[in-house]
């Protein structure tokens, strides 16, 4: 076996090269990575490296061997593969590591993120719903110095920024959504899918699951004609009553 092929060969299913490749193939099921788009990245917190997967690969059929591997301090790539090339989602999965201390982030193409885009302006949001407590505050408590969720009675911004024509063009957009919003854990890209990250890939698996439950529930709230984020006791002045 070779120094590379080491880097992406274990039995156990928590390798970043194995859950990836698990992830993928999951989420390809759940119509998030369908025609080749979407992916992954994971930082291994033992080696410091990145393991990211690559463009054009069907995510359901993808394995270990398809990965890209670079060291988080040079940025040199450790491992690529023959077949494929590196996504162009590499920049902006790199800027989620420097700035943002990712140790994973999520790309998909859902389409409950697609349509958020089109109803909503430049942020996603809902409110007063019990899901949103899965998803960060960007606070730490006081006495436990544990970060905080957000609570029922918050209400959850997501950034929208606009397409390009290349993924990699996003990134100036993508730096001041760091800005605007600190606490975020996720953009909306209009008309082409959503980036969450997380602290390890369980948290970003958790956050990005949250939040595509919201956004189904505020396109079906949409169609009913309740805003997302109106007030406890507010929905009935907004429901859209059925013809008799």
């Amino acid at each position: 076996m070779s120094s590379q092929d080491v880097l992406i060969h274990s039995d156990d299913p928590c390798h970043p090269a194995n859950l990836i490749c698990t992830l993928c193939k999951q989420f390809f099921h759940n119509n998030w990575c369908t025609g080749t788009g979407g992916g992954i990245s994971i930082k291994d917190p033992n080696t410091n490296y990145y393991y990211l997967a690559p463009s054009g690969v069907q995510k359901e059929k993808m394995t270990p061997e398809d990965l890209f591997v670079m060291d988080a301090q040079t940025l040199e790539y450790l491992r690529s593969p023959k077949l494929y090339k590196p996504s162009a989602c590499t920049p902006l999965f790199l800027a989620c590591y420097q700035k943002k201390d990712a140790g994973a982030i999520i790309h998909t193409h859902s389409q409950n993120a697609v349509i958020c885009s089109l109803v909503f302006g430049d942020e996603f949001r809902i409110a007063n719903i019990e899901q949103i407590k899965a998803i960060p505050s960007g606070k730490v408590d006081p006495v436990t110095k544990k970060p905080m969720a957000l609570s029922f009675f918050d209400t959850l911004k997501i950034p929208i920024i606009e397409n390009m024509a290349h993924e990699d063009e996003l990134i100036d957009d993508l730096h001041k959504t760091f800005k605007d919003y600190p606490d975020t854990c996720a953009v909306i890209v209009r008309r082409h899918g959503i980036f969450v990250w997380g602290p390890t890939i369980d948290k970003a698996k958790i956050f990005n699951e949250a939040i595509d439950y919201l956004m189904e529930l505020a396109i079906k709230m949409y169609q009913m004609g309740i805003p997302p984020d109106c007030g406890i006791g507010e929905e009935k002045k907004h429901l859209k009553m059925a013809s008799p």
